[in-house]
């Protein structure tokens, strides 16, 4: 009995995705805010270039940098949806290159000087905000950017995912790695190194068979939650 990737779930968020996408949350944050604590005490590098501070601050950016959270929700839950083998493999993928980017968090902790931002306006107050909420270290790779682009290429080729809403993805994705400059958030380097690491994972994973050691994993938590027939919801034969 073969699995197909073909199909698409009629669940907005299939069982067999509950677990993997929850899963994919907590790696990110365990990486993300536990790192930062665990290294703030140590040297870190600004890797900023001429080329960086040659570009302005565009405060309006902030929208796009903070409206990439609903993107991300919505591609990352119509990824899973498009069978469950994709959404192991994707959620995989994911999961590694938090790994890696834990690596880079650890060997090479980041940060960068951020501008004195003058006057005011909604957009200003925003960017404040967000420099008060976001500490200025973990850029190298951008999460922004590495998580924007998966839902990018988490429906690349996918027949089912109507063009004109990969093409949006594609779009709006150069959008944010743009936001994360503009609002000097991050520097080009972690814009580049995001990429390749998503896009890294995401080979790896999709010509492989690695996947199937998460997959395991996640329908045995995934049957003592919901029933052993959660975990074959996304098969088809």
């Amino acid at each position: 009995m073969k699995r197909k990737t073909k199909g698409y779930a009629k669940q907005p968020v299939p069982t067999y995705a509950i677990v993997p996408l929850i899963s994919c949350v907590i790696v990110n944050c365990l990486v993300y805010f536990g790192l930062a604590k665990f290294a703030s005490g140590w040297k870190h590098y600004d890797f900023t270039t001429p080329l960086d501070r040659m570009v302005p601050v565009v405060p309006w950016f902030v929208s796009i940098y903070f409206g990439c959270y609903l993107f991300w929700i919505v591609n990352y839950i119509m990824i899973a949806r498009i069978s469950k083998e994709h959404c192991m493999r994707f959620v995989t993928a994911d999961m590694i290159s938090r790994l890696v980017c834990g690596v880079f968090y650890l060997l090479i902790p980041t940060t960068n000087v951020r501008p004195v931002l003058e006057g005011s306006g909604i957009w200003t107050e925003l960017l404040r905000t967000l420099y008060s909420m976001d500490s200025a270290t973990n850029l190298f790779p951008s999460i922004h950017c590495l998580v924007s682009w998966f839902c990018f290429i988490g429906i690349r080729g996918q027949k089912s995912i109507p063009r004109a809403y990969r093409i949006f993805s594609c779009v709006f994705a150069v959008l944010v790695f743009v936001s994360t400059q503009v609002t000097k958030q991050h520097y080009i380097i972690d814009v580049i190194g995001g990429i390749a690491v998503a896009e890294a994972a995401y080979y790896l994973t999709h010509h492989t068979q690695f996947y199937r050691s998460v997959e395991k994993c996640m329908d045995r938590i995934t049957g003592l939650l919901f029933g052993r027939r959660a975990t074959d919801s996304g098969k088809e034969s």
